[in-house]
């Protein structure tokens, strides 16, 4: 082989590898941010699952049973 062709094939070579390291930290860095997004999304779900729950316990005791005003005998 000639050096021509050992320094294509190497410098192709380098192409590639430097090709696919940039796509692993790109994996990486999506996959923290991903991460951290859920986290926040997961909180405020649960936030909001919790003043639902007040509301509705709210909305029960405006609906519940009328006080009565005389007691029955």
């Amino acid at each position: 082989m000639s050096a021509e062709v050992i320094t294509t094939i190497s410098g192709v070579a380098g192409v590639l590898l430097a090709m696919a390291s940039g796509f692993g930290w790109m994996i990486r860095r999506m996959d923290g941010r991903f991460d951290s997004l859920e986290t926040r999304l997961t909180a405020r779900i649960d936030g909001v699952a919790d003043e639902l729950v007040e509301v509705k316990i709210a909305i029960a005791r405006l609906e519940g049973p009328q006080p009565r005003l005389l007691a029955p005998r």
